[in-house]
């Protein structure tokens, strides 16, 4: 068992080479990220003999949504020997339903109260976010690009809830590895731009990438989305699987009737089996939108990325057994038969 964070230990003095400002995975589970009052309230309970009183804990969402989060909730309190129950990972919960419960001594948890809520209340918001971009586009792809508007050791983190979500893809390089999965996307305008036209970036991109990478080819960088997506086209004609509208909003951002021009020219020219895939401020009224229009596929960032967390809130329920609650809660157990074990004896 990992060492718990002591009160002496809050005056350590971290090391002067630090330079990202993330927690590292040894000082989560040691209790560094928590509030100082749980540290607090550590102390004088050791002091008193009571640091393994057994407690009952339960949490419950502010709002309904998406549950996500549970494996690495488990992760961190696998160690602890406490009991568990959870609601399963991606299930509907309403607004109040109480959806994990822990039992044992608080000193075996209590310090993890901060991490658990903050772990929980995060992935169930930002999977809430893909399951509503992925409603919204139906049985079109829904690819996650949030990666960039989060800090980096979290967004590995908010792709997987993205998935939990119904994403049917991730861009980030770690967060697909971690799943499993292969992570999606082509090339930036930074490419075309470099290069100094679409065109010649699209035939670079054909010539020396693997075929196992799409020959998606992003046409807003320079000229009229529709004359770019015809130039390509006529050139790589059977190689070209799709085109991507990313068109800035300081030009009107992508657009109904954009998408439905770009469509119609294709067409006119036998290119039908032309994907269009849009992104760029996108959200589910958009999607709904474009989807409509024509368009085959999205890349959804900061509507995701930037979702609100579901606040959590975590209730001591029981005390050795006793119901208890502070004003404003039912003291004892509240029942939820959609609970199931997940730790501790079954």
């Amino acid at each position: 068992m990992p060492k718990f964070l002591e009160w002496e230990d809050v005056n350590y003095k971290l090391k002067a080479e630090r330079g990202l400002h993330s927690a590292e995975h040894e000082e989560i589970i040691a209790g560094w990220t928590t509030d100082i009052y749980f540290l607090r309230t550590r102390e004088i309970l050791q002091r008193m003999g009571k640091l393994e009183t057994e407690v009952t804990a339960e949490i419950s969402p502010s709002k309904s949504g998406l549950f996500a989060g549970i494996e690495e909730a488990l992760a961190l309190l696998e160690h602890t020997g406490i009991e568990i129950w959870s609601l399963p990972e991606g299930e509907f919960m309403e607004k109040g339903e109480v959806v994990f419960r822990l039992k044992g001594p608080y000193g075996s948890f209590g310090l993890y109260e901060t991490p658990l809520l903050g772990i929980l209340a995060s992935n169930s918001g930002w999977a809430q976010a893909a399951r509503e971009c992925k409603l919204a586009a139906g049985d079109l792809p829904v690819i996650c690009f949030g990666a960039r508007h989060l800090h980096p050791s979290v967004a590995p983190v908010m792709e997987r809830a993205a998935t939990t979500g119904g994403a049917d893809g991730i861009s980030c390089i770690l967060a697909a590895r971690m799943a499993g999965e292969k992570a999606q996307g082509t090339a930036p305008h930074a490419l075309y731009l470099i290069l100094g036209d679409t065109l010649e970036g699209a035939l670079a991109y054909d010539r020396y990438l693997d075929s196992e990478h799409p020959r998606i080819v992003l046409v807003d960088t320079f000229k009229d989305e529709a004359e770019e997506s015809l130039r390509v086209a006529r050139e790589m004609g059977s190689h070209l699987e799709g085109v991507r509208l990313d068109t800035p909003g300081e030009r009107g951002g992508v657009t109904s009737d954009l998408v439905r021009e770009v469509r119609a020219r294709l067409d006119q020219e036998g290119f039908e089996k032309v994907k269009i895939v849009v992104s760029g401020g996108l959200n589910p009224d958009r999607i709904r939108e474009l989807a409509e229009a024509g368009a085959d596929s999205f890349g959804v960032g900061s509507y995701i990325s930037g979702a609100r967390a579901n606040d959590m809130t975590m209730d001591i329920k029981e005390v050795e057994g006793k119901p208890i609650a502070k004003r404003g809660r039912v003291p004892g157990i509240t029942e939820n038969p959609r609970l199931e074990k997940i730790q501790g004896e079954k």
